[in-house]
């Protein structure tokens, strides 16, 4: 797959996916809203480590600087 994702937003992808962790190991964020959150995590996480966002793919964006 073709990488659509720069570092700022691959960096703030994971700081959020810690925030969601932290506040369920808090116990701040409880039941279904604590599970989607943590999936939501997962997928975070999981986009960061490929660097390739699959919602940007049909809109063609892409927060990769462009190499000349």
């Amino acid at each position: 797959m073709k990488k659509n994702m720069g570092s700022f937003d691959r960096v703030l992808r994971l700081l959020v996916a810690a925030v969601i962790v932290v506040l369920f190991y808090l116990e701040l964020i409880t039941g279904t809203l604590a599970i989607v959150l943590l999936i939501a995590a997962g997928i975070f996480v999981l986009t960061s480590l490929i660097s390739t966002c699959p919602l940007y793919l049909p809109f063609g964006l892409s927060t990769c600087k462009k190499k000349e």
